[in-house]
């Protein structure tokens, strides 16, 4: 993977997107509790706006993806983010800066993730051969680790040093970084096959919906990531206003937090293909789901030591849901006809990505209704339950995945 240099521009590119994209994630919830005073509802339904576009149009935008050259929108994907994001530090210069703004932005930056994800995880598999499937997901993974690793602790220096506003303007030159590096790919993209005529979008989706739906393994995976980012969206939608109104955490301790949290992602990045070798891809998407577990010590976080519970939970439960990751998406990705992908990926990213706005609205009305605590209790509990989806499916008594559709 080191001598395919239009990978390494594809690498290069998300991962400093990657990193910019750790300061929105804390500088968003931040600004909305500090600069505009937001009640925990209100920070809640800013997670959800965020991902709502897997829910309105996760389905129609995989049979789009799957017309269209995924390069282009990728571009395009990215050059939408970067504008929407720089419209914050503007606003906040003007004195016009508000929560409305802050839900559009939120909402926008979910539409364009949409499209890039869908048509970035079709990409993939055409622009690398089908044995470095694998490798180059781990090193994409690995790379949003690091990320995770660095970017928060930097965020929450940069947000502490120059406020929250500005530092939104160093995520937008990121996503126009990524444009950039995606422009340079040399590498022809293979267009997508001709459609009948006249042949309507629902009837397209509908095909991305029966692959899915016939498959049982994948029926399993989605309803295990699903659950489990559910409930971590529960967590999610009042982690920031826990660890600054419950326990008084600093911009840059939260920072730190979440950096731990990358090191298990990471970890879990570096050794996923290890594990999927010596367990095999089954056992080791069972192993990963298995590690949420992990996420039961958050609930337990206190001020000052008691922090340490938050990051060694969280960091743990990264460890296994990025092995889980790695594994069954490198799976799909095999498994599917490259036609079909955009529309596989997207039915898939509809049902499991779509509870997170769904969990953040129930996490932001649980925060207020029942407290902050007892909220990421529930949260907790939840994710850890979503293996039990693996438990139940053929996965349990195997070793690999079956090579093939219905093995």
């Amino acid at each position: 993977m080191w001598q395919h240099r239009d990978f390494l521009r594809l690498w290069g590119g998300e991962s400093i997107s990657d990193l910019g994209s750790q300061i929105s994630m804390l500088a968003l919830p931040i600004l909305a509790v500090r600069t505009l005073h937001a009640s925990t509802f209100s920070v809640g339904l800013l997670s959800a706006a965020g991902t709502l576009a897997f829910l309105l149009i996760g389905l129609p935008a995989g049979a789009l993806v799957d017309r269209m050259a995924r390069r282009g929108l990728m571009i395009a994907a990215d050059l939408g983010r970067a504008a929407a994001l720089a419209s914050i530090p503007l606003a906040a210069g003007l004195g016009a800066l508000t929560m409305t703004q802050l839900y559009l932005v939120a909402l926008t930056l979910g539409v364009l993730t949409v499209f890039f994800d869908v048509a970035y995880q079709s990409y993939v598999p055409g622009l690398v051969a089908p044995g470095e499937v694998v490798a180059a997901n781990a090193k994409l993974s690995s790379s949003s680790q690091v990320a995770q690793v660095a970017g928060p602790g930097a965020a929450g220096g940069l947000i502490q040093a120059i406020g929250a506003p500005l530092a939104m303007a160093f995520d937008a030159a990121s996503f126009g970084l990524s444009a950039l590096a995606l422009r340079s790919i040399r590498t022809r993209e293979v267009a997508p096959p001709p459609k009948p005529a006249r042949r309507r979008l629902r009837e397209e989706i509908a095909e991305g919906v029966g692959f899915v739906a016939r498959h049982e393994i994948l029926r399993a995976l989605t309803a295990t990531t699903a659950t489990a980012n559910f409930f971590s969206a529960v967590i999610t939608a009042v982690e920031v206003v826990f660890l600054v109104r419950a326990l008084h955490t600093p911009p840059g301790i939260v920072g730190l937090l979440f950096a731990g949290i990358g090191v298990g992602g990471l970890v879990g990045a570096l050794a996923a293909a290890r594990i999927a070798t010596r367990l095999g891809g089954a056992r080791a998407v069972l192993v990963g789901a298995g590690a949420t577990v992990a996420g039961l010590a958050i609930p337990l976080s206190g001020p000052g030591l008691g922090l340490m519970a938050f990051g060694l939970g969280y960091g743990v439960s990264a460890v296994g849901i990025v092995v889980y990751n790695i594994t069954q998406v490198s799976y799909r990705q095999r498994l599917c006809p490259p036609e079909l992908l955009g529309r596989m990926n997207a039915t898939i990213r509809f049902v499991a990505w779509g509870a997170l706005p769904l969990g953040a609205l129930a996490g932001g009305t649980l925060g207020t209704a029942i407290g902050l605590r007892p909220t990421l209790w529930i949260g907790a509990l939840g994710q850890a339950s979503a293996v039990g989806w693996l438990l139940a499916s053929p996965l349990r008594s195997q070793r690999d995945f079956p090579a093939a559709v219905g093995a």
